[in-house]
């Protein structure tokens, strides 16, 4: 988290509890280290999806399947969720608690790995969520906006990744790749003239960024 402990405290207690198969994923993860959406950053991507209502979804980075069950809740009638994971376990788990959420029709999760499995696409997404490897989303890009619809928006997490994108005293060492590539990647979609970007500093960073043309 790269705000004040006490802002996050109080902004989460405002958070409504999850319902359905959500907090039993809360909790898996929880106690098995898998990273999913911070609950700040979660009720901004619900939020902001439901003034877009998208009937297309794309997510790079699947996990456990949380955020895409999450983002079901803001699907137009009839929308569909594709997901892309490149992990093994992950696919396997997210796949059975996409069935055991009865989403199995709205939900596909697409195995391999994302800079390849998005040049084999060829379809328009209403809402693209970016939360894989951070040192890729520069990779990403340029084919998240060729499937980005114009008024469509990308919403990237970890863009500030605990303050380190900010400022140098922060960087560990072994991270330093990962920032560069970064601060690349924000460098281009705040500056694109294709994308109006706006940076929020909640959870560890968010990036949203609407296609004008």
């Amino acid at each position: 988290m790269i705000c004040y402990d006490y802002i996050n405290e109080y902004v989460r207690k405002t958070i409504k509890t999850n319902q359905g198969i959500l907090p039993e994923l809360e909790d898996y993860a929880s106690k098995n280290h898998v990273p999913i959406v911070q609950p700040e950053v979660a009720r901004l991507l619900t939020v902001t999806g439901r003034l877009l209502k998208p009937v297309r979804i794309l997510e790079v980075g699947t996990a456990i399947g949380y955020s895409s069950i999450l983002m079901s809740e803001i699907l137009a009638p009839g929308g569909v969720i594709d997901t892309i994971e490149r992990y093994d376990l992950m696919i396997e788990l997210a796949r059975q608690n996409i069935k055991k959420a009865g989403l199995a029709d709205t939900i596909n999760v697409i195995a391999g790995d994302a800079s390849e499995v998005l040049k084999c696409l060829d379809k328009e997404y209403d809402l693209i969520f970016l939360d894989a490897a951070k040192g890729q989303y520069g990779e990403f890009l340029t084919e998240c906006i060729r499937m980005l619809r114009k008024g469509g928006l990308i919403f990237s997490d970890n863009v500030l990744y605990k303050g380190m994108i900010a400022n140098d005293d922060l960087v560990v060492r072994r991270k330093k790749t990962i920032v560069k590539r970064m601060r690349s990647y924000l460098n281009d979609i705040c500056n694109s003239d294709i994308l109006d970007t706006s940076l929020i500093p909640i959870g560890d960073g968010v990036a949203l960024s609407y296609k004008l043309e």
